[in-house]
């Protein structure tokens, strides 16, 4: 047994030993048994997964472009991601992870991407997916394509990340900084889309030295043949990937 293990056993005989003393070892040893099952449940689970507990006050719930133009019939990209949506529930499941993870104290983190009228901010010859967003002309700043879906309008004490501008959260923002200055260690990710901007962060904050979490049933790529691509083969390798009921399980 470890030494965590034997200081926690020593614990439990010694509040035995009061309860006993005390006169209420009935509904008090049960109590204490109670706990130490499920002590014993979630030591098992770290044991055979490899998973560890996290604590709320290090950890960052970062929500990627969660903005009607992914989200919302009538947006410009959800016809391309509404698939994957629906398929994995992913919106709804979003919604449960942020209340509960903020309910348990982890900061919530909001990360949208928003241009100025005419894409100044970009190259005069975007390519790739940054010139699907020109010429689709997603994500403007201050119209309904680029807010926030309603569903998860940052609360009181969430943080919304600002100038994000590429597919990376970190380059053009201050997520490092607001990271660092809060003492995050573990960082969260979901959001849109699976192979591109979550993926982006993804590598980048492991590059960074967070402990790095996917939420695979959080994320939507424009395709299921994308997204089981980059969940299957690359999240593994850049990040811890679970669904989000098993981070909420890790949540201590």
């Amino acid at each position: 047994m470890n030494d965590h293990g034997e200081i926690t056993e020593h614990i439990d005989n010694d509040r035995r030993k009061f309860l006993k003393a005390a006169g209420i070892a009935g509904i008090g040893l049960a109590l204490l048994d109670s706990e130490t099952a499920l002590s014993a449940e979630k030591s098992s689970r770290q044991e055979t997964t490899g998973a560890k507990l996290m604590n709320p006050k290090t950890t960052a719930l970062v929500l990627i472009e969660y903005q009607n133009d992914f989200t919302t019939p009538k947006g410009v990209f959800h016809d391309g991601v509404k698939g994957v949506m629906q398929s994995n529930n992913m919106l709804a499941n979003t919604v449960d992870v942020v209340k509960r993870a903020r309910d348990a104290g982890a900061t919530v983190m909001h990360a949208p991407i928003s241009f100025a009228e005419g894409y100044g901010e970009l190259t005069g010859k975007p390519y790739g997916i940054l010139k699907g967003v020109v010429d689709n002309k997603a994500f403007r700043k201050g119209s309904w394509g680029a807010a926030i879906v309603d569903v998860l309008t940052p609360q009181s004490g969430d943080i919304v990340i600002e100038g994000k501008r590429g597919l990376d959260a970190f380059p053009s923002t201050n997520l490092d900084f607001i990271l660092r200055s809060k003492g995050i260690q573990t960082v969260v990710l979901g959001g849109f889309l699976t192979n591109c901007c979550v993926e982006s962060t993804m590598r980048s904050a492991y590059e960074r030295g967070f402990d790095v979490i996917t939420l695979k049933d959080c994320t939507a790529a424009l395709s299921q043949e994308e997204q089981d691509m980059a969940l299957d083969h690359n999240f593994g390798m850049f990040s811890r990937p679970m669904n989000h009921g098993e981070f909420l399980e890790l949540l201590a």
